[in-house]
């Protein structure tokens, strides 16, 4: 039986606030928010650990998250200076292995099984990457180290902030067993209601299913839950991670009403999109649209076609499209979304077929 892998979890604490409390001393030690003001129908893209004492979280509303925190001060997004520190802190890692997995800006997987420095212990090697970003970016990152990605990822996020946490070898089984199953990776709110109504509550009730009845209630991700109940998960740190969709989407600042508008949107929003594939010479053929109502409920519908989708007309006019058929008129729209997803690169020259969608009488010129 081979050695098993050594692999690191690397998560920076509130990484976007904490750049923010940094670079800006009258922020330090207070609640801040990085995102969008409650005036401007913004939400959180981040909170320091300050704010989050008050349940202000990412992804929530910064109206609420202002009525959580009265004194929530609120600090645009600055992604080119969260970019620029990503990236320094990317560069203390390839001094340990090129086995480097980026998940975002914030966080990525390591494995350290063979390293360049030939360091026996992975919490060695953890501990002194943490102090290298410390040292560099004055910023705090915690680590989690075990055998494979699913428990370094938990192990990440046990002892936040600066955290450190080991979950060695032997520890494994007994450890995702004790493990409640809403803290497994891979488990969103929705799944874990479910399997807590099937009296899954721990990884040890999980264990007690077979792999051909979690497939039956939870389709293929239920070989996942199968595999991790068993501490197991052999998925390799994959420092090429192909990119599975590319989209854009926005937020307005008064809710839509007007399908010319929302068309005017969408056209946009293809526009950023395809400048975005263009970017990354990745092309797909499936485009999906976000429609979030008022009431922050939202819908998301696809179509797939047979033509790689890559002219901002061609994405508009199928969006168009898709937005005439799921709408729902009678509701306010405060977001709208655009995604194109199983990409490929292109094989052949940009010049080909236009494909035509049969629009409605209103939307030709």
């Amino acid at each position: 039986m081979s050695a098993p892998r050594k692999i690191i979890h690397i998560d920076m604490d509130a990484f976007f606030a904490s750049v923010e409390q940094r670079d800006h001393p009258p922020y330090r030690n207070k609640p801040i928010a990085v995102g969008g003001k409650p005036e401007q129908r913004g939400a959180v893209a981040a909170a320091s650990y300050e704010a989050r004492k008050y349940g202000v979280h990412s992804a929530l509303p910064s109206r609420i998250a202002k009525q959580r925190c009265p004194h929530l001060l609120f600090v645009t997004p600055r992604f080119e200076v969260y970019r620029a520190v990503s990236q320094q802190i990317r560069e203390i890692f390839y001094r340990y292995t090129d086995l480097v997995e980026p998940l975002s800006l914030d966080e990525a997987y390591l494995d350290v099984t063979q390293n360049k420095l030939g360091i026996p212990s992975a919490m060695a090697i953890a501990r002194e990457i943490k102090q290298a970003i410390l040292q560099e970016t004055h910023l705090t990152a915690s680590a989690g180290v075990s055998i494979n990605k699913f428990l370094a990822k938990i192990a990440s996020g046990l002892d936040k902030p600066d955290g450190l946490y080991l979950i060695s070898p032997e520890q494994a089984a007994s450890f995702v067993e004790s493990l409640p199953i809403e803290k497994f990776y891979g488990v969103g709110a929705a799944t874990a209601r479910k399997m807590e109504s099937l009296g899954i509550h721990t990884g040890l009730d999980l264990k007690q299913w077979s792999e051909t009845d979690l497939v039956q209630r939870f389709g293929k991700a239920g070989r996942y839950y199968y595999r991790v109940a068993r501490a197991e998960d052999d998925r390799p740190v994959n420092p090429n991670r192909i990119r599975k969709s590319i989209g854009a989407e926005e937020s307005f600042a008064e809710d839509l009403e007007e399908l010319e508008t929302m068309t005017a949107m969408l056209k946009k929003l293809a526009e950023e999109v395809v400048e975005r594939m263009n970017k990354h010479q990745r092309y797909g053929y499936t485009l999906t649209l976000k429609i979030k109502y008022a009431d922050y409920q939202q819908i998301t519908r696809a179509q797939t076609v047979n033509v790689l989708l890559r002219e901002a007309s061609v994405l508009s006019n199928l969006a168009t499209a898709l937005l005439l058929e799921h709408l729902d008129r009678s509701r306010k729209v405060r977001l709208l979304g655009l995604t194109v997803s199983n990409l490929t690169e292109p094989s052949v020259p940009l010049c080909y077929d236009q494909l035509l969608l049969e629009l409605p009488p209103f939307f030709h010129s």
